[in-house]
């Protein structure tokens, strides 16, 4: 009997802490196949992708030259499918490049404003292709979301407060925001003022989500990725909690999207929409 054809897979940011998890989860899956590592330290030019990430040698070296990869990966025969966890600063160009190359884009990275999305949105429509945009590929964080969503329907005062490590680049996270905006969704306004408030340091109230869901953010060493949706009435809390300790939680999100990308047209944004 014939096995099914492996899925080539190039990883963008292959070198940081979150790259070297999909480099492991990738080499471990029997149908995905990595063809290409991308990072941008120079230190790690040339080493190999596989024993950089701790699971042993896959002769797939660290590059930096995204062209040359990219132009490799458009001539396999299966369709490609690249994996993104680079930076804000450059996530717009990568994916434009991706899908120029005939590459579905799974976007780990978050920071893209809407203008971008909804411009690489219809730049992969015109080539009918698709990809993803995932600010969170935690299976559990797509259920407190859901519990979010439900929660609101009964309570009118909520606030979200996000945590990271201190070399995430952008605040809030896209995960916080993403989770407003389900919120918002529901068509309702939140956090009506019972006084009136002044700020007496500009930003002690968060940022507004929308609906006037207040987001605060957090940025500290020592922490991974940490949410929580806190919704208030008179004479009770009620609070969800996400608590990330391990990155290897993302990777069977991040491998289900590496699945399921290549039956898309247009970017789809959030993890949810596929399950």
């Amino acid at each position: 009997m014939t096995s099914p054809a492996q899925i080539p897979v190039v990883i963008n940011g292959a070198t940081g802490k979150m790259g070297r998890e999909v480099v492991k989860a990738i080499a471990a899956a029997s149908d995905l196949r990595l063809i290409g590592a991308l990072g941008r330290n120079l230190d790690n030019l040339g080493k190999d992708a596989g024993e950089l990430a701790g699971c042993g040698p896959i002769e797939v070296p660290i590059t930096n030259d995204l062209e040359a990869i990219y132009a490799m990966a458009s001539q396999e025969k299966e369709i490609p499918v690249v994996v993104d966890l680079t930076h804000p600063s450059v996530i717009y160009e990568n994916v434009r490049a991706a899908i120029a190359y005939g590459l579905r884009p799974v976007i780990g990275t978050t920071g893209l404003t809407v203008a971008q999305m909804a411009d690489l949105d219809s730049f992969a429509r015109k080539a009918s292709m698709g990809g993803l945009i995932i600010p969170n590929f935690s299976i559990g964080m797509v259920l407190l979301q859901q519990a979010a969503v439900q929660a609101s329907r009964f309570y009118d005062h909520v606030e979200i407060i996000e945590l990271h490590h201190n070399q995430k680049a952008d605040a809030p996270s896209g995960t916080a925001v993403k989770t407003a905006q389900l919120l918002a969704e529901l068509g309702k306004t939140f956090n009506a003022p019972a006084v009136e408030a002044a700020e007496h340091l500009a930003g002690a109230r968060g940022a507004d989500g929308g609906e006037g869901i207040r987001i605060h953010s957090v940025r500290l060493p020592g922490l991974v990725a940490h949410q929580e949706v806190i919704f208030g009435t008179q004479g009770e809390i009620y609070r969800l909690r996400h608590d990330t300790s391990d990155r290897a939680c993302y990777m069977p999100g991040v491998l289900l999207c590496v699945r399921k990308v290549r039956d898309l047209e247009g970017l789809v944004y959030g993890l949810e929409k596929i399950l």
